[in-house]
């Protein structure tokens, strides 16, 4: 009976209120503790959060620093577009009769010179030097990103178009922005005074009844709330339309790529000058220092000759080195056509070139184009670096034939006994001899024939630059 009793009914109760109940052995570690914040907060509170939040998210769009960026874009469409407006005043105003100043004429005046105004605002888009001055002020004030904006002016027919209608609908809706900027804030400040100033009343017509007062200054507030929600909503359609009206056209992105292309080759082409004019001259000098470190206590005569070869063979590579860093400090800038050595400074190339060379040549090689016989000069120039190298001093043959519209260029070599050194990364000579032969519309070929190691080039003279 103890049992039913009220106090024995009242005891597991309050155990049960003061004692939390305990999670079953093993689930301890597997439940995340929850923040405390959220138990805490009271629930009246987070409504109020959020609408805190989804305020200042409203006021950060309606007058935030983006939006009054593109507040500031739309009144500058405006003025651009006063010159042409001005221009139509004179052609409206004796159509529709009004000889009054056109800033304080009819309706149908002002809107008339509007209308006239937007194709004289095409028609200055036109103009291919609009474009770059259009995208300077979008990538600025209208918060787009920069990379999406075309460069340069507007060479297409179709560039010059869609920059002609960008001209239209920025004026055009910012003149209408521009005009509701100044015709709407003093109204409404003025419904905002009327409660406080009777000749504000009086001038607006309106009695001094209490629903007036209760009723203009909301009105007021309203019209100023609604011109800052256009403003926004319309400098970001316009900053949408921008990335479409003024971003690259297909023959901008092809120009884009060319240009790139372009840079890249000139690279390729430095790297590849750099690589055989200097890798040439380490090569030969390395050689000949070393053949003179060998004989210098029996042939002075040939030390001396040896040091002489390394003397004109470094000051002729660092003469070339010049030359190339100076194409570098062009920045990309028409220099001309390249200069360099050509076939005809090939024998002096044979005669310090730190290896016995069997030259040939066959045929007249000032009848090549200047810009084959610089890059015939550089292949010979690889094939003998590749020979000093690898060959071990072994004499080179060397034959150059000039038939018809070709030029024909072969260098053999015997195979050295011993496996030549390979080099970490493998060395970049004969790939080097390979693009020079294909930029130029020909072929090359190496390897080893019947105990000789040949490298054969042809090279046409139509190929190429």
């Amino acid at each position: 009976m103890s049992d039913g009793g009220p106090g024995a009914a009242a005891r597991p109760a309050d155990a049960e209120a003061i004692t939390p109940a305990r999670p079953a052995r093993g689930d301890e570690t597997h439940q995340p503790a929850r923040p405390a914040s959220r138990d805490t907060a009271p629930p009246a509170a987070r409504p109020a959060s959020s609408a805190r939040s989804r305020l200042r998210a409203a006021s950060g769009a309606l007058l935030g620093p983006r939006a009054r960026l593109r507040w500031v874009h739309l009144v500058l469409g405006g003025a651009l577009l006063m010159p042409f407006w001005l221009v139509g005043t004179v052609v409206v105003g004796p159509l529709v009769g009004d000889g009054e100043n056109a800033l304080a004429g009819s309706a149908a005046h002002q809107f008339g010179a509007y209308a006239v105004a937007l194709p004289l605002a095409a028609l200055a888009g036109l103009f291919p030097v609009a474009r770059p001055l259009a995208v300077g002020a979008a990538r600025a004030l209208c918060g787009a990103g920069a990379e999406r904006f075309a460069e340069g002016p507007a060479r297409s027919r179709a560039a010059r178009l869609r920059t002609a209608c960008w001209f239209v609908l920025h004026l055009g809706v910012g003149a209408l922005v521009s005009g509701a900027s100044l015709a709407v804030p003093p109204f409404a400040v003025a419904l905002l005074l009327t409660p406080l100033l009777p000749d504000v009343r009086t001038y607006l017509g309106v009695d001094g009844s209490p629903l007036a007062a209760v009723l203009l200054p909301p009105a007021g507030l309203g019209m100023l709330l609604a011109l800052a929600a256009v403003s926004a909503a319309v400098g970001a359609l316009l900053a949408g339309r921008a990335v479409v009206l003024l971003g690259p056209a297909p023959a901008d992105r092809l120009a884009a790529a060319e240009r790139r292309a372009a840079e890249l080759a000139e690279r390729n082409r430095l790297a590849r000058e750099l690589h055989d004019s200097v890798g040439h001259a380490l090569s030969a000098v390395t050689l000949q220092a070393g053949a003179a470190r060998r004989v210098l206590d029996r042939d002075v005569e040939f030390v001396r000759e040896a040091l002489a070869a390394i003397e004109e063979t470094t000051r002729r590579t660092v003469a070339e080195l010049d030359g190339v860093l100076g194409l570098l400090r062009q920045d990309g800038e028409a220099g001309g056509e390249p200069s360099g050595p050509a076939l005809d400074a090939v024998r002096g190339l044979v005669s310090r070139s730190g290896v016995p060379v069997a030259l040939e040549v066959a045929g007249e090689p000032g009848a090549v184009p200047a810009h084959v016989s610089r890059e015939a000069y550089r292949i010979v120039q690889e094939g003998l670096s590749n020979a000093l190298r690898h060959a071990g001093g072994h004499p080179v043959s060397l034959w150059i034939a000039v038939r018809g519209e070709e030029l024909e260029i072969t260098m053999e070599n015997p195979l050295p006994a011993a496996a030549p050194v390979v080099r970490p990364g493998g060395g970049r000579g004969l790939r080097g001899v390979t693009e020079r032969a294909v930029l130029l519309g020909g072929r090359a070929a190496a390897g080893a024939h019947d105990g000789v190691w040949r490298v054969s080039v042809l090279l046409p003279f139509g190929g190429g630059r």
